[in-house]
């Protein structure tokens, strides 16, 4: 049957898009299907990925001869899901043609990196090769093991991106304009959740302690504040503003050259912190005592002179103040940093140039690129351990290893290797070790994800393969640079937790629909649990929050979003928070969309904000954070 046009408020359809290529890269089969345990005669969803197939077989087993690729779930000819490669509205800081959450356009004319699935930047940017390392030899992988090659200055320095957020603030009450995108009069009252929240999407890590969420007296909710889009520099076309963090009592967001901290209830400004250029990129992680770390420029860029990302900063959230900043070289030449990261009281960066570490409280260095590696730290996660992605080899012959690394010496506790051929890797959780790669680009959906690979980050052995077809799962994953960037996925429980792409949800209804589904981690085989959206939302997994997990419902277009807390062990949904349906936060909240989007929720409230600052808009005004609290 034919599938009706998308209703006012979802986003056109983007085209797909994929990892950049390297000379003569071989391709791999695709990857079976996920396995599952035999279904039981309890609910099952109608239509969507086939959730019953034969087990994968182990990794690197041969694959059968002339075994065509797993079959697409049923797709409507027309209306994409939200689960599907999206190209997100004009306004709210997004440019007509979406370059992707990872691969901005920066400010001022600069060159710029692709972004994390290959996507052409807009408008006539100029767009730099993938860096090619040539490497004599038998390459080791150890950072401070059989050193013996001198390390390959990188063919380009990749521009990282900018991270930031909105600088100016108007409060949900006063001026009129505010008034009609605000929840006043709108839906019910409800009651504020308690505990303190996790580090924000993708987080994953060990399961631990119990889940802090509590569902409210009433589940309604009402707009707090917005913080209004800032202007872009005359003669700039977009500028990313990604980037941010939730304390107890704060809200923080970076802007174009400043990091501002707002009252997580009134949206009151509690400190601006200013920087000398604007913020390249960030971590969301927090220590115990909520400092974090950014990578920004030394000053601002400009089409002559656009800057490298070389600052490495740790910034004090409650105080709202720098506590340090620090520079590395790669030999001579200062290191532009893609990625940066926080674990064990040590702060690590990540660059195709080499990784540097520093001690979070006194920025004294632990460790950086040596003229003797034969290999490079392409990027770090961080959290409960300290991972390395480290390359080595040319580019036809790329290796990469998985490495836990002691966050204060920088040796390595533990290592895994990677395929040849695997050019990219990212980072879901480091405890326990859960790696997403797009295994001989066979994801097909631009989202860098065809596997996860549960590792063993005490001996370094392989637990198990995960086979996530890109047609049939929504996470995704930026290997390239960002390595542990990655949505629609966490990990708890010794379980990973993923999206499934929208499907039909039967029957004559034309609606879409979509669940998350649990794989193990031993066996690498989906668990049988299944949380669905409900017709016409899409449910997306933020976060763990001790044994359950935290989720997003993206509404339909006539009603508001929801948070509901997914039980670990019976996948029991509970309701949270329901925002309201009026048409002016609708749109507002519409343009937020998961894929697009900063979504962080914590203690009742709910903190959405767009990724861009552009002019491509024909609004009046425009909001870069909405945030949702009790009524």
């Amino acid at each position: 049957m034919t599938q009706p046009p998308p209703p006012p408020n979802q986003p056109p359809q983007q085209p797909g898009f994929g990892p950049p290529q390297e000379p003569s890269q071989p391709q791999q089969p695709a990857p079976s299907a996920p396995a599952t345990p035999p279904a039981t005669p309890a609910q099952q969803p109608p239509a969507g990925p086939d959730l019953s197939k034969a087990p994968q077989p182990g990794y690197g087993y041969p694959q059968a001869p002339g075994t065509p690729p797993p079959a697409a779930p049923p797709t409507p000819p027309q209306g994409p899901g939200y689960g599907y490669p999206q190209q997100p509205p004009a306004g709210y800081g997004y440019p007509a043609q979406q370059p992707g959450p990872y691969g901005q356009p920066g400010p001022y004319g600069q060159p710029q990196q692709p972004g994390p699935y290959g996507q052409q930047p807009p408008y006539g940017y100029a767009q730099p090769t993938v860096p090619m390392q040539a490497h004599a030899g038998q390459q080791g992988g150890g950072r401070k093991i059989n050193a013996q090659v001198a390390i390959i200055v990188s063919a380009v320095v990749a521009i990282a991106l900018i991270v930031g957020a909105g600088v100016w603030y108007s409060s949900s009450s006063g001026k009129d304009d505010d008034k009609q995108t605000t929840a006043e009069g709108g839906d019910t009252k409800g009651g504020k959740g308690d505990g303190k929240e996790g580090g924000g999407s993708g987080d994953g890590g060990a399961t631990t302690g119990e889940a802090k969420e509590k569902a409210p007296a009433s589940t309604g909710s009402k707009v707090l504040f917005q913080v209004p889009s800032p202007k872009v520099p005359k003669g700039t076309t977009s500028i990313p503003i990604s980037g941010s963090w939730l304390t107890d009592s704060v809200y923080a967001k970076s802007g174009l050259s400043e990091i501002t901290g707002y009252d997580r209830q009134t949206g009151t400004k509690k400190w601006t912190l200013d920087l000398p250029g604007p913020v390249c990129t960030a971590t969301p992680h927090l220590t115990e005592d909520n400092k974090t770390a950014i990578v920004h420029k030394p000053a601002m860029p400009t089409a002559q002179d656009p800057k490298s990302c070389t600052e490495v900063a740790v910034i004090d959230l409650e105080a709202g103040t720098k506590v340090w900043s620090k520079t590395a070289k790669s030999g001579t030449m200062p290191i532009s940093f893609n990625n940066v990261t926080l674990s064990g009281g040590t702060v690590a960066a990540g660059s195709t140039s080499g990784g540097a570490a520093w001690d979070v409280a006194t920025g004294d260095e632990r460790w950086a690129p040596k003229t003797s590696d034969s290999c490079y730290d392409a990027g770090y996660g961080g959290g409960p351990k300290l991972v390395a992605v480290r390359k080595c080899g040319s580019y036809d012959q790329r290796q990469l290893h998985i490495q836990t690394v002691d966050p204060k010496s920088g040796d390595v506790l533990a290592e895994y290797k990677m395929d040849e051929g695997i050019e990219y890797a990212a980072v879901v959780s480091t405890d326990p070790l859960v790696v997403a790669a797009d295994v001989g680009d066979s994801a097909g959906d631009g989202s860098g994800i065809s596997d996860f690979f549960s590792i063993d980050s005490k001996t370094g052995k392989l637990r198990a393969r995960l086979s996530a077809p890109g047609d049939e799962f929504a996470a995704r994953c930026d290997g390239i640079y960002k390595v542990e960037n990655c949505s629609g996925v966490t990990v708890g429980n010794d379980r990973l937790y993923i999206a499934t792409e929208e499907h039909d949800s039967g029957g004559e209804s034309y609606s879409q629909t979509n669940e998350v589904v649990a794989f193990d981690l031993v066996t690498g085989k989906q668990t049988g649990q299944r949380a669905d959206a409900g017709e016409n939302y899409e449910i997306y997994p933020l976060r763990m929050d001790g044994p359950n997990v935290i989720a997003y419902k993206r509404p339909p277009y006539d009603k508001g979003g929801q948070i509901v807390s997914i039980d670990g062990e019976s996948f029991k949904e509970t309701l949270l928070m329901e925002n309201p349906s009026t048409e002016a936060v609708r749109d507002v909240e519409s343009r937020m969309s998961p894929e697009y989007s900063e979504i962080q929720y914590g203690q009742g409230g709910l903190y959405m904000s767009s990724v861009y600052a552009s002019d491509f808009t024909t609004r009046e005004k425009e909001y870069s954070v909405i945030a949702f609290g009790a009524e």
